[in-house]
């Protein structure tokens, strides 16, 4: 029996190593040029790497005071985006499970955000936002309200990003966190019925301990995705009016691509890896302690 088991081990290995390869190649061999690339003064004009200059283009980037500037922006607009979405996620997937008719219509309509790509929401908000052409302006005004430029003023256009990625990623939360209630057994809110408990207490006493470990990875993993946003700010945006919207992603981008200095932009991309790191640890680490 035990040579069954080893040789069904050894054929699920084989058939699993060409995916693990390419995922390797893909996703390893990326990361490695860019950390290499960030010991040296490398720049689309000057595209050689016979200029090491060590740890330069780090101290740089924690020096720069415009990288400094979108890091504090991304952390703000993170920490916005991840507590609302959770917010109405949470909301949201508490009333769908008590809903017995029509859910899946539900389910479909909530899905929908989310099923558009990044690229495609980014346009369709910037034309019902358009301060002479939108819909939305034009809306407004029937009731005598002056348009207002969503994008071209910095507090209105990064409000307006915050809203229309929560409008895009809420389906995230909400479809985890459905997952999570779902999941919780019938049993202890009878018993907690019985008792006399209220639905507050049932809330307190019962989901939350229930769905703390859904509540922590779906956090952790909606932070690491916002903490990447790079699609709605270069179509809605470009990181302006200014540099009121300039998320970190967008701004490695432009010091790569517009300022050209491939150097820095990798040191800063490494940075940014070792930011979304620290955040996975304590997911794996978590993961690790909930299996044992």
């Amino acid at each position: 029996m035990s040579k069954i088991h080893f040789y069904d081990r050894r054929f699920g290995y084989l058939f699993v190593s060409p995916a693990v390869i390419i995922l390797s190649i893909v996703i390893l061999a990326p990361i490695t040029i860019a950390i290499i690339t960030s010991f040296y003064d490398y720049t689309l004009i000057n595209r050689t790497l016979d200029s090491f200059i060590g740890l330069r283009n780090y101290f740089e980037s924690v020096s720069n005071e415009k990288f400094i500037h979108s890091a504090i922006v991304t952390i703000v607009f993170v920490i916005l985006v991840v507590l609302f979405e959770f917010i109405i996620g949470f909301l949201i997937a508490i009333l769908l499970n008590q809903v017995e008719r029509f859910r899946n219509i539900y389910y479909f309509i909530l899905l929908i955000p989310l099923l558009i790509n990044p690229i495609v929401v980014g346009l369709i908000w910037r034309m019902f936002l358009h301060p002479q052409l939108g819909i939305l302006n034009y809306l407004i005004s029937l009731i005598g309200i002056d348009p207002v430029n969503w994008l071209g003023d910095p507090q209105n256009a990064f409000i307006t990003i915050i809203f229309v990625d929560i409008w895009h990623q809420v389906s995230f939360m909400i479809i985890l966190l459905l997952a999570g209630l779902a999941s919780i057994p019938e049993e202890p809110y009878e018993a907690a019925r019985v008792d006399g408990a209220n639905a507050f207490q049932q809330f307190r006493d019962i989901t939350l301990p229930y769905m703390r470990p859904v509540i922590i990875i779906t956090l952790l993993i909606r932070l690491i995705f916002a903490l990447k946003t790079y699609d709605l700010i270069y179509i809605m945006t470009k990181g302006g009016p200014g540099d009121a919207t300039d998320l970190i992603s967008y701004y490695i981008y432009r010091s790569a691509f517009i300022g050209l200095d491939l150097g820095q932009a990798a040191s800063m991309s490494v940075i940014l890896l070792l930011i979304v790191c620290l955040i996975i640890y304590p997911l794996f680490k978590f993961m690790n302690r909930a299996d044992e």
